[in-house]
């Protein structure tokens, strides 16, 4: 389940974006999350599994008619769990009338769950 993520979660957001290669470094992660909370269209959310531990987190820009998948990280236990697709099915609950789609990180990722959903 997805939740969207505030200020008490700011610990376990950064460690879960520590897994993004380019936020490593403690001065990335402070700016990243500053970003996102300097719009509102910038939404990051966190994931919890069935044991209700954040294993996940995704962040999102927020368009009229899409949105755009900037970071979708996972706990490495977690990684061969699907975990990915279940966050990206959440997100596409939360917003029916709108398409994901992801920045050139997450666009092959996108592009996986997309057939796999197809499939269903």
């Amino acid at each position: 389940m997805l939740y969207k993520y505030k200020s008490d979660y700011e610990k376990i957001a950064m460690g879960l974006l520590s897994f993004v290669p380019d936020l490593k470094e403690i001065a990335n992660l402070q700016t990243e999350l500053e970003w996102y909370d300097a719009s509102y269209e910038r939404v990051l959310y966190l994931w919890k599994n069935e044991n209700r531990d954040f294993v996940g987190i995704i962040g999102t820009e927020i368009n009229d008619d899409f949105i755009m998948v900037r970071q979708i990280s996972v706990s490495p236990a977690e990684r061969s769990q699907g975990v990915s697709f279940l966050m990206l099915d959440d997100l596409a609950d939360l917003y029916p009338d709108k398409r994901i789609m992801g920045n050139i990180e997450a666009s092959a990722l996108i592009a996986k769950w997309e057939q796999h959903d197809d499939g269903k």
